[in-house]
């Protein structure tokens, strides 16, 4: 099969935007859990960047709901454009059944390993104020009167690389994907 020029038949295709609203569904609540856990780590990055980033948002409802909303619309493009791809990688190869249960596998590494590039960043986030780092954010600590600026730059960090984290996992999901294809497209999905 070629990758960049594969060949579908149109129901292929439209299940090729099933997936991607079922990708866009699952990053949107996992981008919700995310922000509400961010929130609470440093609730500034949200009322002193978040908020203006999102100022269409009705800002007159709740903190908790509006971080809710944001966690959502930034985050459910990035899981309909992986849903997509996976079900491009997987369905001119694989039964319908075969491509949806591996493409929900390739999200799960996607999601497993943005998760573990923003715990990573939050460990290796600056711990004091008066950690060098610090100066590189001043940018947008200053203009906004960032009381807990350690805070902030430790949410900043979870978030940079969560995005990271999400990219190298689609990658890493798509490379995966296409393996296991391949191996199905000549008798059978392999085990593990």
């Amino acid at each position: 099969m070629n990758l960049l020029y594969p060949t579908f038949t149109l129901r292929q295709f439209g299940w090729m935007f099933v997936f991607g609203a079922v990708g866009a569904l699952i990053a949107g609540v996992y981008g919700i859990l995310h922000d509400q856990i961010t929130f609470t780590l440093g609730y500034e990055y949200f009322t002193e960047f978040k908020f203006h980033q999102f100022h269409y948002l009705d800002q007159s409802q709740p903190e908790r709901l509006l971080v809710a909303e944001i966690g959502f619309l930034a985050t459910w493009w990035v899981g309909f454009f992986a849903g997509w791809f996976m079900g491009r990688t997987t369905l001119p190869r694989l039964s319908l059944k075969q491509s949806a249960q591996l493409s929900l596998k390739g999200v799960g590494i996607m999601m497993l390993t943005a998760l573990i590039f923003a715990i990573i960043a939050y460990t290796i986030a600056p711990k004091t104020a008066e950690d060098p780092v610090m100066a590189r954010w001043q940018g947008l600590l200053t203009p906004n009167d960032v009381i807990d600026a350690v805070a902030f730059v430790q949410v900043g960090y979870i978030h940079n690389a969560s995005y990271l984290g999400g990219l190298v996992g689609l990658i890493v999901a798509l490379i995966w994907l296409n393996r296991q294809a391949e191996v199905g497209g000549r008798g059978g999905v392999r085990k593990g």
